[in-house]
């Protein structure tokens, strides 16, 4: 026991010392919110309940069972025979029986204990299922959250282009009025600030949609977040994370608990071959006693007993190698979800340094976006530039700004991936 704690505290003090999450109070508040207010939440709760009465159930068997017992029979024909010249009755007319019986397994060779065992071992498979269904549910509030954090940094972006294409519009009205420029030219940026404005209304459409996730999984419909900062500080020795995350992430500490749970079954059906050595004991009335048959007499009786399983057909055997190849069946799995967490760890770090070094490249590119659409903003006020060539300026600055903003929404994400994948509970 004290070697399982020494390991459990060295496993904290790992994911700590090894790993930092930076969370804004705002998030980490509607997670903790999720976990009260999803229903998933409290069905798996239930199942701990469900667990801790099983527990208790087992240890039950190890009390005695007393039962009650009373009976009545008519019989005929009286049984009777001559003796002395008189006849002599042998059993009742009226038989009565009423007794309280009582049964006791003495020596069950570990039958019980295993069972107790297997059953801790679920209520610890339950509370662990808890931890897992949180830090999903964790895992889906965060995604939500920047969800929105990037929808409203879009829609922001798409305000600043169309406050961009409706003061040239002022200026395309005025040199219309003036006569010089064509009704087409005022057409074609109007139709661009129509383009604009609708996705800015798909921005709109998919913002309260992420609003009512959000209420879906937390019960609120308000998210005040604008920055993307959710931090994760980690080493990049894929070797040491993918050991934090069999120590912590629920996924590895599950399946650990299978592979308990399938060897508890290994003991159990060893056990089915073992003998048992019980006490029984009974007390009441009853009739039938000679020379008074009909008269009910007190009558009890104690005693011990052993069943020995002589001969079940191989039964024994046969459940001990299956019990024996679903252990070997998890650990199988168990090495599976070891190679699978090793990808997709590796993955959330390319992630996260690819789009590092993508957001530094884009800032470079919106430099030189936003400069020539000031040129063409310039060229078109004196006449020596087009209205195309100003539209196009605007959306190459729109684009270059997107990209950075995607880059950055998907950095967070991947801190976030990251983050799940170790097992960190940043709430």
């Amino acid at each position: 026991m004290k070697k399982n704690i020494l390991l459990v505290l060295f496993s904290m003090y790992a994911v700590y010392g090894t790993a930092q999450v930076q969370i804004n109070n705002e998030l980490k508040n509607l997670i903790n919110q999720s976990f009260t207010y999803y229903p998933k939440v409290k069905e798996v709760n239930n199942t701990i309940s469900t667990a801790q009465q099983k527990l208790e159930l087992t240890k039950l068997n190890n009390m005695p069972e007393v039962t009650g017992n009373a009976s009545y029979a008519y019989i005929q024909p009286k049984i009777t025979i001559p003796l002395g010249g008189t006849e002599f009755q042998f059993a009742p007319v009226n038989s009565v029986n009423a007794s309280i019986n009582a049964q006791y397994a003495l020596i069950d060779f570990g039958r019980l204990k295993a069972n107790i065992e297997k059953s801790k071992d679920e209520l610890q498979t339950a509370t662990h299922n808890l931890s897992y269904v949180k830090a999903q549910l964790a895992n889906q509030v965060a995604n939500i959250y920047y969800n929105i954090v990037y929808l409203k940094k879009a829609i922001a972006i798409q305000d600043s282009v169309l406050k961009f294409l409706n003061d040239n519009k002022k200026i395309v009205d005025a040199k219309l009025q003036n006569g010089d420029a064509l009704k087409v030219d005022v057409l074609n940026i109007q139709a661009a600030i129509d383009n604009e404005q609708n996705r800015k209304v798909d921005l709109q459409n998919a913002i309260q949609k992420q609003l009512n996730l959000l209420n879906y999984t937390t019960g609120i419909s308000l998210a005040n977040g604008t920055q993307f900062d959710f931090d994760l500080t980690a080493t990049n020795n894929i070797d040491d994370l993918i050991a934090i995350a069999q120590a912590t992430n629920m996924d590895f500490v599950i399946m650990k608990d299978k592979i308990k749970e399938a060897l508890s079954d290994v003991n159990i059906a060893k056990l089915s071959n073992k003998p048992i050595v019980g006490l029984q004991a009974s007390a009441g009335y009853k009739n039938g006693y000679i020379p008074d048959v009909e008269n009910p007499r007190f009558n009890y009786l104690a005693g011990i007993g052993i069943t020995v399983p002589i001969y079940n057909g191989g039964k024994t055997k046969q459940q001990v190698k299956l019990a024996q190849n679903i252990v070997k069946q998890n650990e199988l799995a168990q090495e599976t979800l070891n190679n699978n967490y090793k990808k997709d760890i590796q993955q959330a770090l390319t992630d996260i340094k690819s789009n590092m070094e993508r957001i530094q490249n884009t800032q470079g590119q919106i430099d030189e976006a936003k400069y020539a659409e000031r040129l063409a903003a310039a060229r078109f006020l004196n006449g020596t530039g087009t209205n195309l060539e100003l539209t196009n300026a605007s959306t190459n600055v729109q684009r270059a700004e997107l990209t950075r903003l995607q880059y950055q929404y998907q950095l967070c994400l991947a801190k976030i991936e990251l983050a799940r994948l170790i097992g960190y509970q940043y709430w």
